[in-house]
Formats: C-alpha cells, structure tokens, sequence
C-alpha cells in the first residue's frame, strides 16, 4: 500500500511537470524552430501584399528587412516577459502566473493564423512578439515555480526538465515544420498558429495541481495551503522536516519585501549570487550553441546530403539537445550541478577548435566535410548535457524567496538581449573571421568553465538556507569567522 501510494504522489509530481511545461518552456523551443520552415513563403507574402497594397514590388533588401524585423520581434518579446515575470509571479503566484501566460499566445496565434487572410504581414510580427513575451515569462516562472515545489533530493532533476521541454519543443517544431505536415506553402499560417494546441493543454490541466508551497508559505503566510500542496505533491503525513525547513526561510526573511532587481546589485549580501548568474546566464547564449544550426545546413550539403533530406537530419541537432537534457536530468543529482557545467564548456571549447580546423579544411580534404558534422553533433550534445539546464536551476537554489523573482528577472533579459546580439552580430563575425568564426564563442566557453572551477560552490542536495548561509561566507569572506550551519537562529539578522 505504502508503495502504491508513493507511486500516486511520484504521478502527481510527474503530472505537475508536464502541465507545467507543456505550456512553458516546450513554447521556447517550438517557436524559435516553428518559423525555420516557411521563411521563404513568409517574404513572398510580405512581397505579395505590398504589391496588392501599392502597386510596386518591395526590393530584396526591403524584403530582407522586414524579415529582419519579424525575427527580431522574438527576443524583444522575450525581453519585455522576463522583465513582466518577476512582478507577475510575486503578485499573482507561480501557477496563476503560467495560466495568464498563455493568453498572449492564444493572441499570437490569432494574429498569426488570420494574416494571410487580413493580407497583412504587420500581424506576423506583432504575433512574434507576442510569441516572445510567453516565452520570456515561462523560461523566468516555470523552473522557479518547478524548484520549489520539489523536494530537496529532487530539486534539480525537477527543475531541469524545463530545459527538456525546451528541446523537445524545439524537435517537434521542426517535425511540424516538415513540408509533408504544416510546413508547406498553403498551411504556414496554420504552423505559425498551432502554438496554441499547447497553451490550450496547459490551460485545462495545470489548475488541477497545486501552487508551490514555497510560495504559499513565504510569500503569501498561508501555512494550511501550503500543508495541503504539500500533501499533494508528497503523499505523506510526515512532512515536519520539510515544513520545518520552510519554516526557518520565513524567519530568515521575515519582515522583508520582494527585491527589485537593482536591489540585487546594491547589497554586497548578494554580490557572488549575482556574478554568478550574470556569468552563467550570459554565457548560455554567448557559447555559440544557437551558431552552429546556422551551419549545420551548409555542413551537411557539404557532405554530400540531398538538398530535400537537409531538413530531416537538421531534426537530429534537435534530438542530440533532447537526448542530452533528459541524460542530464537523470544524473544531475548525483553527478551535482558544477561537474555538468564544466564538463559542458570544456567540452564545447575543444569542439570549436575541431570545428574551425574542419571548416577551414573543408574543400582540401574529402572527409573533412563529416568532421564538421561530427562537431556540430558532438558541441550540441556537449551544450545540452549541462549549460542548457543547469543554468535555469541556480537562481533558484543560490537566491532566497525574496530576491528570487528579481534574479529571474536579470537572468531572463540576459538571455534575451544575448540571444538578440548574437542573431544580429554572427553574420557580420562570420564575414570577419571566416572559418575562424568560433573564436569568440571558445574564449566564452573557456572563460566560463575558470569560473565555475574557481568561484562556484556546488549546491547539489543542500536545502535553501545551507545554500545562502555558504554564499554570505563567501560575501562577508574578510569580515566573519562563522562556522557551520548550525540552523535559523543564526540568520535571523541575515540582509537576504
């Protein structure tokens, strides 16, 4: 009976999962891949209807603009969700927040949906953005929202099926994307769209799972709601060491208010907190992951790929980033997180010197063209192994309840504005440097891996205050002696 019943608690857990990132950061990946397939419909669409508008044909740098623009209204949406998703998840809640969501893709997928047929591509792009804006709020809410309703032991495997949802959103965006399903002239505006089939999943099943407790005790001093979420999520009567642990993080932060995020900089109790997150979320997207799909198919028609079976091995770069984070969420909390984040960046420095050499060599020697498919491979699965998931666990873990909205909030426009930058200056880098492209990515992978050598503890299986209580040692390093933790009444005065 005690087995069954663990069984149930694991399925609700498993359940609240998969509500959670149906609707979340599966949206990331299937709309970054979604627009891959009809680029070239979308710019004669835009051509057509100028022409029908005003009677004179866009030139193909107009074109090239405008497209331009539809692209970049991604990352701004995305940087305009993770600015809105610390205010929404302090004042609506975690889970309430992730349902709200989900209304501006039901918008996208309106706009989107009906362009062709208001014959007017303004609405793509405004339907971008609003794409951008779901994901930006989901990639902030979902993993926290995922964290701290898992227990300790799990917490990580937990939190980092949000980067499995992103890969596999990204994997079936590509296989939609296919000519023989939605990827064909006719039914674009059905492709761009169907982002709303999961918006409308996530709709129906997450109110049925309960909010984070984390949340309801902290943040809302709701103690019975937050015993009955837990109840729901563990199964168990004996839930005293957990709610004791929850308990003394209220104390740690009593009397306090949610932080802004330039808060975050202001207090030195912060300070290696934030260099962290700064570092890591930076390097997420200045690591040159998202640049290797960029070649991935000239590489493979230089190996000798049929033009029309490109797309469905570039379908294989998708599944190699979905192989790997779901490798990554089965061993994250026993190999811990600073093992797979340097074995990530040291990985995917030595590809990227394999890869220049292949490229650089890639019309003088006949195999060399395999090499440089081999890299593309072996870089994405070295990304997706730990950068791609690890890094949306830490805010959780190395912040408190109070600073952690504020945290998502800095990481989340880090990683849009990265993503942005790296979009806009990769052709110009790879006009500059050649085949030696990669250049600046190895020295952030290199950079990246000393710091985590260097300054990042490893937080794997410790609770929240063991977490806080070793950073403010590391914050305060010149200026205390403290010893262990030793429990909640030592931070009572603590400034997190």
């Amino acid at each position: 009976m005690n087995k069954l019943q663990r069984l149930l608690q694991n399925k609700i857990l498993i359940l609240t999962i998969c509500a959670a990132g149906i609707g979340g950061t599966f949206q990331y990946g299937y709309n970054i891949s979604i627009i891959n397939a009809p680029a070239s419909y979308i710019q004669t669409f835009m051509n057509t209807t100028w022409l029908e508008r005003t009677g004179v044909p866009l030139e193909s740098n107009v074109i090239l603009l405008l497209w331009s623009f539809t692209v970049s209204a991604y990352p701004l949406g995305g940087l305009t969700g993770a600015v809105v998703a610390g205010p929404m998840a302090i004042m609506l809640g975690r889970k309430m927040s992730l349902l709200l969501n989900n209304v501006f893709v039901i918008i996208a997928a309106t706009l989107s949906g009906f362009s062709r047929m208001a014959k007017s591509f303004e609405m793509i792009m405004l339907s971008r953005f609003f794409t951008g804006v779901n994901a930006g709020v989901s990639m902030n809410i979902q993993p926290m929202y995922l964290a701290e309703s898992a227990p300790k032991k799990l917490r990580g495997a937990v939190a980092l099926t949000s980067a499995s949802f992103t890969a596999l959103g990204l994997v079936l965006g590509q296989v939609v994307g296919l000519r023989e399903l939605l990827g064909g002239e006719e039914s674009w505006p059905f492709l761009l769209a169907s982002n709303v089939v999961p918006a409308l999943i996530q709709l129906t099943a997450l109110p049925w799972f309960p909010e984070s407790p984390r949340y309801l005790l902290i943040d809302r001093g709701d103690k019975e709601s937050c015993i009955s979420a837990l109840q729901k999520l563990r199964g168990t009567s004996d839930l005293s060491a957990e709610l004791e642990e929850m308990l003394a993080e209220q104390a740690a932060v009593k009397g306090q208010r949610a932080k802004h995020p330039w808060e975050l900089f202001q207090n030195r109790a912060l300070r290696w907190q934030l260099v962290s997150i700064v570092v890591l979320s930076s390097a997420m997207q200045l690591c040159g992951n998202d640049s290797m799909y960029f070649y991935a198919a000239y590489v493979f028609q230089e190996a000798g790929i049929p033009q029309d079976k490109i797309p469905y091995v570039v379908i294989g770069t998708g599944s190699c980033e979905l192989i790997t984070s779901i490798t990554c969420n089965m061993i994250i909390d026993y190999a811990g997180r600073r093992p797979l984040l340097l074995g990530g960046y040291i990985f995917m420095a030595g590809w990227a010197i394999v890869f220049m050499v292949a490229l650089s060599q890639q019309t003088q020697i006949s195999w060399m063209p395999y090499l440089s498919m081999a890299c593309i491979f072996a870089y994405i699965l070295s990304f997706g192994i730990g950068p791609a998931g690890v890094t949306g666990v830490l805010p959780t873990e190395v912040f408190d309840q109070m600073s952690r909205p504020a945290a998502y909030m800095i990481c989340g426009s880090l990683l849009w504005f990265n993503l942005f930058l790296v979009g806009t200056a990769f052709p110009f880098i790879v006009k500059s440097l050649a085949h030696f492209c990669y250049i600046p990515f190895l020295v952030v992978c290199v950079c990246t891996s000393l710091y985590v050598w260097f300054f990042l503890p490893e937080t794997k299986g410790k609770s929240f205050l063991e977490i806080s209580e070793e950073f403010r040692k590391r914050n305060f390093k010149a200026k205390t002696h403290a010893g262990f933790y030793k429990g909640p009444e030592e931070i009572k005065t603590t400034t997190l």
